[in-house]
């Protein structure tokens, strides 16, 4: 048994040596570096291992998901965010970046193994017939959703727009469970949005950045500078820039946004990696928020006075990616001040590589720093002027970077950056009421974010500090 297995093992290794040399060799053809010999001893273990597993297992295997796997394992056990993404995961991911896609319209949660809707999305099948903030999803068609993960859940409710499923719902006030029916459509999310908040001071949110986010938000800026151009003292005062909870996204759509409020020209984002094309300096100009010589300089169309305008971004340990490249480099620049609390810290930059079947690996090239060279992996951006979620001081317990298994260490300030203790209180404003202090910290913490909502404190505080007025519970940087 043991010689059959060694005889299987080596035709393996023979296998397994000769595909690698030929992705050597076409790795070395195309970026021009040598990636050295192979590891013919441990790639003999890996084969004998698959051998065994293939000649032993309790239950036959097939060979490509053990090649899958031992992929997948290959890449999650180097940091967070190097992954396998099969054919369903890859395609996911283009989803995600084209802000486009087949379902039902609505932002979903989970609450005691249910899907809870976070709010239905304007203009979509949910929207239109009727589905509300707070309803409880416990069945998708004739399935429990109990036992379910919340990607699972997401990804029945997605489809092929023109086909139909039906949502058991549970609704506060309602003695019995409704069943509704929907038809999915295309729906396009919406990452940029923008209000005016009162006279002469305008907000825009940017939720993710998309392949369409730094162009859109250049159309809300003119819209914004339009609205009050007619009137009295008219044109932008101040206008608060909101990336809490933004998640990231496309890098060229971080550069492109910063674009909008930055110098022509200006820095914007350096990446460093061990191959010479992951070593670049990104600035504020075409050749690097354009993906293409033929589309069109949306920056061409940015209103006078975008550039210039009063600008106070908000941030949140939700804050990640792409919204830290944005943050830092306005800071850096002295073009805003940041406020809010401390960002979520991931300072890596992901590279999609597609392979056979459809499939690709997204893998971890390069760490990205601030114009000024600051590294924000595992450490995040330190905003100007600290405020947090809620007049009381309390802020949402979150994961951060620097908590994650295998993350990559601050290649500047090592670990002492990422234990680094936040500043102390210098001042709270004393027009907070005292019962509000006395609220306990797992109160604050169930209370939902919705941003611009009239209970946004943070927002308030930043239009505070655009009018010159006091902000409550500041802690300077």
């Amino acid at each position: 048994m043991r010689s059959k297995l060694q005889q299987i093992g080596l035709v393996f290794v023979g296998l397994v040596v000769g595909v690698m040399l030929s992705l050597n060799f076409s790795a070395i053809a195309q970026k021009k570096s040598a990636v050295g010999p192979l590891p013919v001893e441990e790639l003999r273990s890996f084969a004998e291992v698959f051998s065994a597993i293939k000649q032993g297992y309790v239950e036959p295997v097939e060979d490509k998901q053990l090649i899958t796997h031992a992929i997948s394992g290959m890449l999650s056990n180097l940091d967070p965010h190097s992954a396998y993404l099969d054919a369903e995961a890859f395609k996911d991911l283009q989803v995600s970046t084209q802000g486009e896609f087949g379902g039902l319209g609505i932002e979903v949660g989970m609450e005691d193994g249910l899907v809870k809707v976070v709010s239905p999305i304007d203009d979509t099948p949910a929207f239109r017939a009727g589905i509300k903030t707070g309803d409880l999803i416990f069945k998708l068609d004739d399935t429990p959703v109990k036992g379910m993960t919340l990607n699972d859940a997401v990804k029945k409710m997605r489809g092929k727009p023109k086909t139909s499923i039906k949502l058991t719902i549970l609704r506060k006030g309602e003695t019995k469970p409704l069943e509704i029916t929907l038809m999915r459509d295309v729906i396009k999310v919406q990452s940029v949005k923008s209000k005016m908040i009162e006279p002469g001071y305008g907000y825009l949110r940017v939720s993710q950045f998309q392949e369409e986010s730094a162009p859109d938000v250049v159309k809300h800026l003119d819209k914004l500078f339009k609205a009050d151009a007619g009137k009295k003292d008219g044109g932008l005062k101040g206008l608060v820039l909101d990336l809490r909870n933004d998640p990231g996204g496309l890098l060229h759509g971080a550069i492109g946004v910063s674009a909008a409020f930055l110098p022509a020209g200006s820095v914007v984002v350096t990446t460093d990696g061990r191959l010479e094309d992951a070593k670049r300096k990104y600035t504020a100009s075409s050749e690097d928020y354009l993906r293409s010589d033929g589309r069109e300089d949306f920056i061409k169309k940015l209103p006078e006075g975008a550039r210039t305008v009063p600008l106070i971004v908000l941030v949140n340990g939700g804050s990640a990616s792409a919204s830290e490249i944005v943050a830092g480099a306005l800071q850096d620049h002295k073009r805003a001040v940041v406020m809010g609390t401390q960002t979520f810290g991931k300072g890596s930059v992901q590279t999609v590589l597609p392979l056979p079947g459809k499939s690709a690996i997204k893998l971890t090239t390069a760490r990205y720093y601030t114009p000024n060279g600051h590294a924000i992996q595992a450490k995040g951006i330190t905003p100007d002027i600290i405020v947090e979620e809620t007049a009381n001081g309390g802020s949402r317990e979150r994961v951060r970077e620097a908590d994650l298994d295998r993350h990559l260490v601050n290649d500047k300030e090592g670990k002492d950056a990422e234990k680094a203790a936040p500043p102390k209180k210098e001042k709270v404003d004393k027009t907070v009421k005292p019962q509000d202090k006395d609220k306990s910290k797992e109160e604050t913490q169930a209370v939902p974010f919705e941003p611009a909502s009239k209970d946004d404190f943070q927002l308030t505080q930043a239009v505070n500090l655009l009018k010159g007025l006091n902000v409550i519970n500041v802690i300077k940087r």
